[in-house]
């Protein structure tokens, strides 16, 4: 309702200093309890994913809230699930800005941030201060300075760390903005992570006396046959989800674009139709040996659906929300309960 009348005071900031003002007034409305004016009434349509109870299936998508600071504003608008992070063991800067740039004429963005966060310890402060009981993902990552051969012990630590706070775990591979952390989605690379991961899952659920599914966040732009071979290699380890997908590397959409030869990831509508198109050929090699998370793209209550139809069980939010704002969660969680109600 307040945020079309918004929108245009906060597009003539740079975009990251109107990501840190938007989130600082969520938190003021939140405080205030004026959440429900700007998102409406919370949409329930329960439903087991993971072996977790949502519910209802439309999330935020990992990077809005790095550092688990603006949890309970954030679930108050109505979201099923609340992703958090990336956070990697140490603190880092990230890259130098200017590192986001929104593409009005697109309803895109472009980001190049390198998971700038204040560490796992900061997070879990946070998260320990929240009052949000629902479904809490925590996303993780490596650090910059990790070499890419020591990438395993920069996630395993962050997995010990997380696990008793987390309802899942998300395992960022697929960041373009990380020097050659995509080349953890390769067959080798990617079956000796996982390998680790699930030993570990399995010592702290023992630990712990409960179980955190696992989910690992790929990247838009695989081939057929890295998508067959991740399929694969995601169902022979056990791994409980898989999130599809990340911001895109190609400039195709844009072309033309005074900013498409900023560095970064794509997202926004340009990344809908190659994340929804990878999701079916996922799902499709998966035949249903775990769950989709559908995110990329989402700037209404259709394209949420069209991922469900390509073979998605949930799906999350970020740069949709960049410019319909608070409202597209309630549009989107009403369009896909209702088509559910319908095709169940």
């Amino acid at each position: 309702m307040f945020y079309p009348l918004l929108r245009p005071l906060l597009f003539k900031f740079a975009a990251e200093t109107a990501h840190e003002h938007t989130l600082k007034m969520l938190d003021r409305a939140h405080r205030l309890r004026l959440t429900p004016l700007a998102a409406g009434r919370a949409v329930r349509h329960p439903l087991q994913v993971m072996g977790l109870n949502f519910p209802n299936p439309v999330g935020l998508a990992a990077g809005l809230d790095k550092n688990g600071a603006h949890i309970d504003a954030l679930a108050a608008l109505g979201f099923g699930f609340i992703e958090i992070g990336t956070v990697t063991p140490l603190p880092q800067d990230g890259n130098p800005k200017p590192r986001l740039f929104r593409l009005p004429e697109h309803e895109a963005i472009i980001n190049r941030m390198g998971f700038n966060n204040d560490g796992v310890q900061a997070l879990l402060a946070n998260v320990g201060r929240s009052r949000f009981d629902g479904v809490l993902g925590i996303n993780i990552g490596k650090n910059a300075i990790t070499p890419l051969d020591r990438a395993v012990d920069d996630y395993l630590a962050c997995l010990d760390q997380v696990y008793a706070a987390a309802s899942y775990v998300a395992v960022n591979i697929s960041s373009p903005n990380t020097k050659n952390l995509r080349q953890l989605q390769q067959g080798d690379e990617l079956g000796r992570l996982l390998a680790a991961l699930k030993q570990r899952q399995q010592a702290l659920a023992d630990l712990h006396g409960r179980y955190v599914p696992l989910a690992v966040k790929i990247a838009p732009d695989l081939d057929d046959e890295q998508i067959a071979e991740i399929a694969r290699l995601l169902t022979e380890h056990a791994i409980d989800g898989v999130i599809a997908t990340n911001t895109t590397l190609s400039r195709h959409e844009i072309a033309g674009h005074p900013l498409a030869d900023e560095a970064g990831g794509l997202s926004g509508a340009p990344v809908r139709s190659r994340s929804t198109a990878l999701i079916g050929k996922l799902a499709k090699e998966l035949d249903g040996a775990l769950p989709v998370i559908g995110v990329g793209g989402i700037l209404s209550g259709q394209d949420a659906i069209e991922k469900l139809d390509a073979g998605a069980s949930l799906v999350q939010l970020y740069s949709g929300l960049i410019y319909r704002g608070p409202e597209l969660v309630g549009e989107c969680a009403r369009a896909v309960a209702q088509h559910l109600k319908a095709r169940n």
